[in-house]
């Protein structure tokens, strides 16, 4: 089912029918590592976040890389593999590959400097011919959809949350609906230049939400998510929002990884909520890695 207004959302999402009879977080994750680390200017067209004017170090993005590979390690296997120079926004796999159990999912971008690392396939045999997992791939098809960027999924419940723009559009998020095999996907716009929506939301292992409500186009869109998870969310200010705070993951049942400039931006009151709620924050510097455009929950992908 896919709903595409709140109410009808609220409606469909029911404790009962949906009720959490998977995994809520990953086996394992996958990242790839930074080649030569550099800014795609064709990404910049509809990323904000991106930082044009600055002039990163590709050793100290290394450097930052290597350390959240490291510390995620102590929470679930995690295999990391070579960048590619032509690919500088490959650091960032979870956009390009995920995973359901069994399954690879390759996504359709948008920029054709990312279209090139749908075609790795060092990464596809990881998946195919290790893990024996099957391959649906999207990144042919005619429609845009940019996987767990654009889609932000409960994977206790089968639910899944997927903001439009220019990343996705309406026939990418059925696409997707039905690779992932979800039971609901709630379908709604982003704000004009949001471009991803694991930016403005968070959901940590089907029991807590992370939302900024300026990057919906809709107030009503985030007022029904957090009513769905029982009022447990963390209402993010705009600042908040841009110091990638919403762009966060959980890899275990009791902890939330973030970078340290969201961390830091966190006020007391939602650091103690998080702790009442049963997660303890994990947070890894990536300062030269933001000023690509993403964060750390766009640096992981996860093995189902």
């Amino acid at each position: 089912m896919i709903v595409t207004e709140p109410a009808a959302f609220l409606a469909a999402f029911d404790d009962e029918r949906f009720a959490p009879r998977a995994p809520a977080t990953a086996r394992a994750a996958f990242l790839v590592a930074p080649a030569d680390f550099s800014l795609a200017a064709e990404s910049a067209r509809d990323n904000r976040y991106m930082d044009l004017a600055a002039r990163p170090d590709p050793l100290r993005a290394l450097a930052e890389h290597a350390t959240l590979a490291r510390r995620i390690g102590a929470d679930l296997p995690t295999v990391c593999f070579p960048g590619d120079p032509d690919c500088p926004d490959g650091l960032f796999p979870n956009n390009v590959f995920a995973t359901a159990p069994g399954r690879l999912i390759v996504g359709r971008m948008r920029h054709a400097v990312r279209r090139r690392e749908a075609a790795r396939g060092d990464i596809r045999a990881f998946f195919a011919d290790t893990l024996g997992y099957r391959t649906i791939d999207l990144s042919h098809e005619p429609f845009v959809a940019e996987l767990t960027g654009s889609l932000v999924i409960d994977r206790a419940r089968g639910i899944g949350y997927c903001g439009l723009s220019e990343r996705c559009d309406a026939d990418g998020a059925r696409a997707m609906h039905e690779a992932f095999g979800l039971r609901l996907t709630f379908c709604f716009a982003l704000a004009a230049g949001e471009y991803h929506t694991n930016v403005v939301l968070g959901l940590l292992a089907g029991r807590t939400a992370i939302l900024a409500p300026d990057g919906f186009a809709d107030p009503a869109v985030p007022a029904a998510i957090a009513r769905a998870y029982g009022d447990r969310a963390i209402w993010l200010t705009p600042e908040q929002k841009r110091a990638y705070a919403g762009n966060a993951i959980s890899l275990t049942t009791d902890r939330v990884w973030i970078s340290e400039r969201a961390a830091d931006a966190l006020t007391p009151d939602q650091h103690a909520a998080l702790q009442r709620w049963g997660w303890t924050i994990g947070s890894v510097d990536l300062a030269t890695i933001e000023t690509a455009g993403g964060s750390l929950r766009c640096c992981v992908a996860e093995i189902y």
